[in-house]
């Protein structure tokens, strides 16, 4: 029978089993990670490892979100509530919108990559700008959607070096884009758009293309003229926002994300979510780190305090740091070769920052706000790397 082995004998050769894929995933490259961390975990010293690299938080979960995780353990036997019933209902009530606008998923990426699975394609090319999150470009290329890229501002921006730029992009789209995709703030520069850009951008898309607002960090965000786009919800039907409780609510072993969106839209996306797609423990940890008032307005205030500090230091010490409103810094340090070398220098002492070279920023690294004793470690290590290494800042950096 063709293809069922008939005996022993010599292995068969390697197949490039790529060329049997669709073009678009023949084509796609891995999401990249960075650093090893278990590996880096395992072979840490006596301080252990200092993970300031994913942007998780430094603060943890809540304790209302770990005792009802825990409620959970005595029934791992049993598949999860397939609607998400009970964080439908959570989320609802924190949002003020119905449970037919929400679609859980397995963190926002499995969000991201569906919507444009059933949104994006040959016809319809997805919209992004420069230094955008590294999954659009994935999701794009999966959905074998071209992918347009609108440059960023530049680095020398007054207000938001690097960021979007709202006029460039509207000037870029054109009724046949299926997606515009943006975060907001924007990982990996941490830089924002005000409310009234983005509804300059959703009066400017037709009502066929649907614009992606990506709120991992939307939290954080309490600059004035900034609102959630949860609030446009209502006035455009073409709008869709994610969020995630990786972030603020330091559930990111969980994986727990959401799209908030038009019935429609919610309706056709369901047809391709996968079942049971958000386990037990993170939808019933997630429903009650919502209710946790007093945990997300410590981690808000600690996180905001610590990045202002954090960034006045970096900047004393010379290098660029970009404007933030997330919980991380974007850190140029004048080149690759300076940049790869205090990644290096900091892995040596086990402490793990992001590198940018994936996201075309070989000169910089995205450093996680820590706890100001993480920071102050952190800043301690740099300083020694620098000295050691020779390394020279190319100058005093933007004020962040």
């Amino acid at each position: 029978m063709a293809g069922v082995p008939t005996g022993a004998g010599a292995p068969a050769p390697a197949r490039d089993f790529s060329l049997l894929a669709s073009p678009g995933i023949r084509g796609l490259a891995s999401y990249d990670p960075g650093h090893d961390i278990v590996a880096l975990r395992n072979k840490a010293g006596e301080q252990g490892l200092l993970e300031l690299g994913g942007n998780e938080s430094a603060w943890g979960a809540s304790l209302l979100a770990m005792a009802a995780l825990r409620s959970e353990l005595g029934t791992l036997e049993l598949y999860p509530d397939p609607r998400g019933g009970v964080l439908k209902h959570a989320l609802a009530e924190a949002f003020g919108v119905p449970r037919e606008q929400l679609l859980l998923g397995n963190g926002t990426h499995e969000l991201l990559m569906q919507i444009a699975q059933v949104f994006a394609g040959p016809e319809r090319p997805v919209l992004v700008s420069r230094y955008c999150f590294a999954v659009y470009p994935l999701a794009a290329q999966a959905a074998n959607a071209r992918l347009d890229v609108v440059e960023a501002l530049p680095k020398e921006h007054a207000s938001q070096p690097r960021g979007h730029d709202i006029d460039a992009m509207i000037a870029a789209l054109t009724p046949a884009h299926g997606l515009v995709m943006l975060a907001n703030p924007n990982n990996p520069t941490g830089t924002w758009l005000t409310s009234a850009q983005i509804e300059r951008l959703l009066q400017a898309a037709g009502p066929d293309t649907l614009v992606v607002l990506d709120e991992a960090y939307g939290e954080f965000l309490d600059q004035p003229g900034c609102e959630s786009t949860l609030s446009l919800l209502r006035k455009y039907q073409n709008l869709l926002v994610t969020r995630t409780f990786s972030k603020l609510h330091g559930l990111a072993a969980l994986r727990v994300g959401v799209l908030v969106a038009d019935p429609g839209v919610v309706a056709v996306m369901e047809r391709v979510r996968e079942s049971f797609n958000v386990n037990s423990p993170g939808l019933v940890a997630a429903a009650a780190a919502l209710k946790d008032e007093a945990h997300i307005a410590t981690v808000l205030h600690e996180t905001a305090g610590n990045r202002e500090a954090l960034a006045i230091e970096l900047n004393a010490r010379g290098w660029f740091v970009h404007p933030s409103q997330t919980n991380f810094l974007l850190v140029d340090f004048g080149s690759p070769e300076t940049a790869a070398a205090v990644d290096r220098g900091l892995l040596a002492r086990d402490i793990v920052v992001r590198p940018m070279r994936g996201y075309g920023l070989p000169q910089c690294l995205r450093i996680t706000v820590g706890k100001v004793e993480q920071n102050a470690r952190l800043l301690k290590a740099l300083d020694t790397v620098v000295a050691e290494g020779g390394l020279s800042a190319p100058g005093a950096g933007a004020s962040a």
